[in-house]
């Protein structure tokens, strides 16, 4: 926002824990000096060239958010992200950034015959340039930020906090309730103290 040189940013790790809620967090922070926010599915990541053309002659600062980012094999929509992202010509203006949020460390799955290929009848004679290829597209966000699974300490005091949110009160009851439904659930996470607070005060 104040002009200075900064890098895309990759959001990985596991689920429910605040990926996609940070990115909206930073846009809510800076939208009173300007600043926009532009959500485009993976989808539509072939027209990515398009959308940055139409805003770069703009003078409001923007973030290209691509929210549960990855791909499947087969899939070629990330060959546009990449070339958009640092590996064209025409290199996205300094009024934007892309913020992406994933599960994938490196967005495209590897699978364990990449590495055996090369034993293959039939297989690439060359199969480390097929992982540059798959390894270089998280390369291309200069920042990586790593989110990580919810201790037992850190779901109660999430859970805490948005039942006092919605009205409820925590006492060593609802503290049971919050650990029974996540043991249901099988994880820990900012999302699942949510439903859990929605669930426990709606009931109540």
């Amino acid at each position: 926002m104040a002009g200075r040189e900064a890098n895309n940013v990759l959001l990985t790790g596991a689920r429910g824990t605040g990926k996609s809620t940070l990115i909206k967090a930073v846009w809510t922070e800076f939208a009173g000096q300007g600043l926009k926010i532009i959500e485009v599915d993976k989808t539509d990541l072939l027209h990515l060239a398009d959308i940055v053309d139409l805003v770069g002659e703009r003078t409001e600062k923007f973030i290209i958010f691509c929210d549960d980012l990855s791909f499947e094999e087969g899939e070629i929509s990330y060959k546009a992200l990449k070339s958009v992202l640092d590996g064209s010509i025409a290199a996205p203006t300094a009024n934007m950034l892309f913020y992406a949020t994933s599960n994938r460390r490196h967005l495209i799955p590897q699978k364990m015959r990449d590495n055996l290929d090369v034993s293959d009848e039939d297989g690439e004679v060359r199969p480390s340039d097929s992982i540059e290829e798959k390894v270089s597209l998280s390369e291309r966000f200069g920042l990586w930020l790593s989110f990580y699974p919810f201790s037992q300490d850190d779901y109660l005091a999430a859970a805490n906090y948005w039942v006092n949110h919605l009205g409820g009160q925590w006492d060593k009851q609802t503290e049971n309730a919050a650990l029974l439904w996540h043991r249901t659930r099988g994880a820990r996470s900012g999302r699942v103290a949510w439903q859990f607070a929605r669930d426990f005060v709606g009931r109540d």
